[in-house]
């Protein structure tokens, strides 16, 4: 009778499909846990080479050793130039007029004219560099003249966008017996850039 019962339960339980034979069980399916994102930074190191060409605004201290000229006031100006990127280093080179709010004794700081070499470090969105150069300085009034000296100093260009750096400079000139005069003059300035490259 006992064996009777099992084996009506075995057939029944096979017809309706509750037993399935070995070969038809599926692996079980295991899915992994989630993982924390991967932060990886960014390496991007943007290109500087090209053309640019923008203004400037800044301050200018004009002194002389004898304290024959002292005074400092604002200065405005133009200027372009090109760099090429290496990857890693940037040189370029770059023409500059600034003209000046700066006066005392009679005599005026009309203008400085520049030609420069600049030297850099490519460091993505930052681009820190190095200076030097020519400088022709332009006065009137009391003192009417004009010479060239030495112009070097440091700047840092940000690129705003694609197409737009922002900067800032400061400049060292030293103009020793300017135009013949005796007097030896030094100029220093310190200016925020903007410029557009193409």
């Amino acid at each position: 009778m006992k064996r009777l019962l099992v084996t009506s339960t075995v057939a029944v339980l096979m017809a309706n499909g509750s037993i399935v034979s070995a070969g038809n069980i599926e692996a079980p399916v295991v899915t992994a846990p989630p993982t924390a994102p991967v932060f990886v930074p960014d390496t991007y190191s943007n290109d500087w080479s090209g053309f640019y060409a923008g203004g400037s605004i800044g301050f200018a201290d004009v002194d002389e050793d004898a304290a024959a000229f002292v005074d400092s006031g604002a200065t405005y100006g133009v200027h372009g130039g090109y760099d090429y990127d290496f990857g890693n280093f940037v040189i370029g080179g770059e023409l500059e007029l600034s003209g000046f709010d700066v006066s005392s004794g009679g005599t005026n700081v009309e203008s400085v004219a520049r030609a420069k070499v600049r030297a850099g470090y490519d460091a993505g969105s930052y681009l820190p560099y190095v200076t030097v150069g020519v400088a022709q300085l332009s006065t009137g009034g009391a003192l009417t003249g004009d010479d060239t000296g030495p112009v070097y100093g440091l700047g840092m260009d940000y690129r705003l966008t694609d197409d737009i750096r922002l900067g800032g400079e400061i400049l060292k000139h030293e103009f020793n017996n300017f135009d013949g005069s005796g007097l030896d003059l030094d100029a220093t300035t310190a200016a925020v850039r903007m410029a557009f490259e193409f």
